[in-house]
Order: structure tokens, then sequence, then C-alpha cells
């Protein structure tokens, strides 16, 4: 009974998130993959605690993917100018720090992309949505 419980909630969860993404501005999907990065990192962080490696390597992977294929491939870097460039590679760094989290069972290097994220983030929140539009595609 548990687990039809969690598979309806984890259902529930996707269907919430697939809306949010359907109907969400530029500005919208970029706090989105933000927060879908951080809960990436917080479940790699209670795969740590807990020593499950297939299960760190599984949340951290999702954290470089969205850190890659939708953050980094989000930038516009003719428009963006200099920000776009060095955001770019931040998330490279970010990347690269990741990697090396998962392959030396290193939680310090994941706590350091966690609060570089929440920094952009934090910035993110903080403009508007017509600014944002002109930093990316």
């Amino acid at each position: 009974m548990y687990g039809k419980a969690r598979l309806a909630i984890s259902a529930y969860q996707k269907v919430g998130v697939d809306a949010a993404v359907e109907v969400a501005d530029p500005h919208r999907l970029i706090l989105l993959l933000f927060s879908g990065a951080q809960a990436a990192l917080g479940n790699a962080r209670a795969a740590f605690r807990q020593q499950q490696v297939a299960a760190r390597g599984e949340a951290l992977s999702k954290a470089i993917d969205i850190i890659t294929n939708g953050l980094k491939v989000s930038l516009d870097l003719e428009q963006g100018g200099e920000i776009a460039e060095r955001l770019s590679a931040l998330y490279d760094y970010m990347v690269m720090r990741l990697l090396h989290a998962n392959l030396a069972s290193d939680p310090a290097a994941l706590e350091e992309v966690s609060g570089l994220l929440e920094e952009i983030h934090s910035a993110w929140r903080e403009i508007s949505p017509a600014a944002a539009e002109q930093a990316i595609a």
C-alpha cells in the first residue's frame, strides 16, 4: 500500500512540474531549472549521508544534466555578452566539481556547487522576466 501511495505522489508531482513547465515564461523556466538542480543536489546530499553510491551518482548526473542541457544551453552568448560567457564558464566549472564530488566521494564539492547555484538562482529571482529574456535565448 505504501509503495502505491508513493507512486501516486510521484505521478502527481510529475504532472505538477510538467504543467508548470508548459505554462512558464522563459524567466520562470530558468527558475524551475535552478530548483530542479538544487533538488537533485539535495538527493545527492542524502545519498552521501546514507553511503548510497548508485543513488548519489544518479542524483549528481541529474544535476549535471540540468546544468548542462538546461541552464547552459539557455544562454544566448551573442546577446548576453560577457555575462553569458562567464555563466557558461561557471556552469562548466560546476559540472567539473560535481564529477569530482562523485568520483572522489567529496561532499564539499557538492556543497560548493550548491552554494554557487543558489547565488545565481537568487539573482534570477530578483530580476524581472523582461530583463531575463534579454539574457537567454
